[in-house]
């Protein structure tokens, strides 16, 4: 058995040699969380892969069928569609014609994570989705995925269905969903510490739900924090010296172009006075139904726009979006993860590599930062960019902004810097906010005014204090009252649900007296939470989007009664009540374990629910992994949580033991001691060692 293994080891790892295996240490603390360490940073990778195989190998393993468009294989009809959104990016065209644009540690470091995948697939069989053909990921893979990821965080996949879908002009985002992050400076604090929350809002379960892990090497790599399966690196969290949080921001990454066709030459378009054709390409998949795999082919253009489609009219769309042309994102994110200062960490940025997101920073010598972060085109002003482009020489953009001209703000007076998606020119203190510039007009951030729930109660609640302790800080963090005036970045009348007058409305005066005198908290024994918060699932479903544009994201008093009336016909059929503890309605949810879980959309501390057949509402969304960190001169303290568990294995121990801290927003204290680590270990082990 151990001459087979060995076998195997030499014959799939092209860097790593069996004994070099040996030295990987994967070390199991009480939580299952993976602390990972080795000689140098490939071998690092290697056992990550390994350590997130071992957590969750399905999620890995769909993420990397879909890059490879084979997602249809084994997901059928909505595999299929991700298989072709794929293509139809050209995301794999892009990493194959500039591979060698990375760096020679960052190709290693993909290989090896590559080689860790490969070979948990070979040595676990049974666990291969994909029966009879094995699973193989390269390096490319890899780089195709953080891609696929990151046009996710640009929100560019909307402008793709936009286009397949005909639905132009491009139709609006919701922007009330999303993240916080949040630094507190040592002028700030009662100790003299300077804290950092890490606090995103993802799908608790699925490709971009958080991992958490602890990375360490001889070469001097050592953070925490949370990745997603297939990341080489961690995304967010902190090393010994400083740490970052991202949220999603929301400028404009991506255009639509009209192209103007030749009336007689099929599949000609005119650009800078003369006729070009249109390059065609054929791209394959496979379908699965039942035991068959059907092959099914579809053909796309390429224009100088970017990738081209034929719409059902006949006219012709490009789309064209930042992180489609870039795929330097994993280099930015190591060079992030090995920053040792703040000069470094800006250095790392202005790679560009990874395209997007709010970055709020804190570091051991009390600096805090807040960026939001971007590679945005230079665009020409003349065009209105928030709507669908003519096709030409004045609009095809090539060139980039200097990341100086980001709105951005460095140790303000304040004391504080804060993100929750809203306008990125309200970071801290009204006085020392970046200002919005003309350029702003083709950047696409959201203009000042542009707030949503959660940063209005993150004002009214820092602007309690002169100076925070460490409970203060978390107690802002896990906050769950919404503010005294409503107001989400899409939806600028909220406060209209709270405000009706039950005498014109005798059918559900009674629901509407209650939203009137609640107190808007979403505690567990709250009896009004649930019947706000099932009213605005009914708001935002009943909605016609082409009438709440043309509104102005207005919503009407016929919008809110029939929300409420629909809200209350549905707690009435599942429980008989319309004052219903919360808690006897939300609920977190994974195999056996049923807890009642507090929280609402757009609280601080964010809760996104489904109703389930039951009448229950499984949380499915919002705060899952937390990170907050306090560095001072007794060293760094660091406290986390994650939503489940560290694995995502229904037989493994820790598939559901961190649900109940996470309901009672406890978190667990952790390390970057390599010392304490080992000495409470629960398990050290290799890759692919024998028992």
């Amino acid at each position: 058995m151990r001459f087979c293994l060995l076998l195997t080891i030499s014959f799939l790892s092209q860097f790593l040699t069996a004994q070099e295996l040996t030295q990987i240490e994967i070390i199991r603390d009480e939580w299952g969380v993976p602390h990972i360490y080795a000689p140098t940073d490939e071998e690092v990778c290697y056992g990550l892969a390994w350590a997130q195989c071992e957590d969750d190998f399905k999620t890995v393993q769909e993420q990397m069928l879909a890059v490879q468009s084979r997602y249809g294989e084994v997901a059928g009809k909505d595999g299929i569609v991700v298989d072709f959104a794929v293509q139809f990016l050209g995301l794999r065209e892009v990493v194959e014609a500039n591979y060698d644009q990375l760096s020679p540690r960052i190709k290693r470091m993909l290989q090896a994570y590559a080689d860790g995948v490969r070979n948990y697939a070979a040595t676990h069989p049974k666990e291969v989705l994909l029966k009879g053909s094995g699973f193989k990921v390269s390096a490319h893979d890899l780089v195709v995925g953080y891609m696929l990821g990151v046009t996710q965080l640009t929100n560019t996949t909307k402008d793709l269905l936009a286009i397949l879908n005909e639905e132009l002009p491009l139709p609006n985002d919701d922007l009330s969903k999303g993240s916080n992050a949040i630094a507190i400076s040592s002028e700030k604090t009662i100790s003299g510490e300077t804290f950092l929350a890490i606090n995103s809002h993802q799908p608790m379960e699925g490709w971009y739900s958080w991992y958490e892990a602890h990375l360490g090497s001889d070469e001097g790599w050592n953070i925490l924090g949370g990745t997603f399966p297939g990341g080489i690196t961690i995304f967010h969290g902190t090393n010994e010296h400083l740490g970052w949080a991202h949220t999603v921001n929301h400028a404009d990454f991506s255009d639509i172009f009209e192209l103007e066709m030749h009336p007689t030459e099929e599949l000609n378009y005119a650009f800078d006075g003369e006729w070009l054709p249109l390059e065609g390409k054929k791209y394959k998949a496979k379908l699965k139904l039942g035991f068959l795999k059907i092959p099914i082919s579809r053909t796309i253009y390429q224009s100088k726009f970017g990738p081209t489609f034929e719409s059902k009219d006949g006219k012709y769309y490009a789309l064209r979006f930042v992180s489609g042309l870039e795929i330097g994102a994993v280099e930015q994110w190591y060079a992030m993860n090995r920053a040792t200062n703040l000069d470094e960490f800006k250095t790392a940025l202005r790679q560009q590599g990874l395209v997007c997101t709010n970055i709020v920073y804190a570091d051991a010598a009390h600096n805090i930062y807040y960026i939001s972060n971007g590679k945005l085109p230079e665009r020409n002003s003349d065009f209105d960019w928030t709507k669908v482009v003519p096709a030409t020489a004045e609009t095809l953009w090539a060139d980039y902004l200097p990341i100086d001209s980001l709105p951005q703000v460095l140790n303000p007076p304040s004391g504080y810097i804060f993100n929750t998606n809203h306008t990125p020119f309200n970071a801290t203190a009204k006085a020392d906010n970046a200002s919005e510039t003309t350029l702003n007009k083709t950047m696409g951030y959201q203009p000042k005014g542009i707030e949503n729930n959660r940063s209005q109660r993150f004002a009214e609640r820092i602007a309690q204090y002169e100076k925070l302790s460490w409970d203060d800080f978390k107690s802002i963090k896990f906050d769950r009252t919404y503010p005294q005036t409503l107001q989400t970045t899409d939806m600028q009348n909220l406060e209209l649900l709270l405000q009706l007058d039950p005498n014109d409305h005798p059918d559900i005066a009674d629901a509407i007296r209650l939203l009137n005198t609640w107190n808007r908290k979403t505690e567990l024994d709250n009896t009004m939470a649930a019947l706000f918060i099932q009213t605005v699932a009914q708001l935002y479903g009943n909605l016609s989007e082409a009438n709440h544009l043309k509104r102005g994201g207005k919503i009407t008093t016929e919008d809110a009664t029939t929300a409420i009336r629909a809200a209350k016909k549905q707690l009435l059929k599942d429980y008989d009540t319309i004052e219903l503890p919360l808690g006897e309605m939300q609920k977190h949810i994974r195999g056996d374990t049923d807890l009642p879980l507090a929280g609402g959309p757009d609280v601080l501390a964010s809760i996104y629910g489904q109703r389930q057949k039951n009448g229950e509402w499984k949380a499915v969304a919002g705060d899952c992994y937390i990170q907050l960190v306090s560095y001072g001169a007794a060293g760094i303290k660091i406290e986390s949580i994650n939503v489940y568990g560290a694995s995502a294995k229904p037989d493994s121990p820790h598939f559901t033991d961190q649900m109940q801290p996470f309901a009672d927003q406890k978190l667990k204290p952790m390390t970057l001691d390599w010392g304490k680590v080992r000495a409470n270990a629960v398990k050290i082990y290799h890759p692919l060692k024998v028992d």
